[in-house]
């Protein structure tokens, strides 16, 4: 059960219901993480800032490597909103997330992110080495700081027990998505 109340577009105040707005004309809909988050607007836009970061790293690393690499980070954290987030995204594809075989590239960033989620303290210099060798340092850098924003936005989830969006639980490990 929740920690938190889901904020209520009627109650809200004309800046929290703009952000409402502008994620209903984006994406169809506002996520409970959101309406969580739109309790405080600072809150709410600092982790907004995720956004920010993918458009920096999508051209770079592609859509399927950003994707598999968010996944495998909130895996590893063991956020069921973020993981199933991905896994809806990954069966999108046509694909299992449970079967899904890696690149070269891909299998690095799940290594990297399983790394960073067990002991930051603890990222081997092989890892280190191979992320090197395919990317430059504003690349790493921003490989990093994302790694930092999604872990914070599954902590987020997990600390607050913010419930599963609806429209997300046919893709759980639970949940019998037509792909299962």
């Amino acid at each position: 059960m929740t920690r938190i109340s889901l904020t209520q577009y009627d109650t809200s105040d004309a800046e929290v219901r703009k952000e409402y707005d502008y994620q209903i004309q984006k994406n169809g809909r506002i996520t409970n993480m959101k309406r969580t988050l739109l309790h405080s607007l600072p809150s709410y836009k600092s982790y907004m800032e995720w956004y920010v970061l993918k458009d920096e790293i999508v051209p770079f690393l592609g859509e399927r490597p950003f994707t598999i690499f968010s996944h495998a980070l909130s895996a590893e954290t063991d956020c069921l909103i973020c993981s199933t987030f991905f896994r809806n995204i990954i069966f999108d594809w046509g694909e299992n997330p449970e079967t899904l075989e890696f690149n070269e590239t891909e299998d690095l960033l799940v290594e990297f992110a399983r790394e960073i989620v067990k002991n930051s303290n603890a990222v081997s210099d092989s890892v280190f080495q191979r992320l090197e060798s395919k990317f430059d340092e504003k690349q790493i850098v921003l490989l990093t700081a994302f790694a930092g924003i999604m872990i914070a936005t599954n902590i987020f989830n997990n600390v607050l027990k913010i419930p599963l969006d609806e429209v997300l639980k046919p893709f759980t490990k639970k949940g019998n998505h037509h792909h299962d």
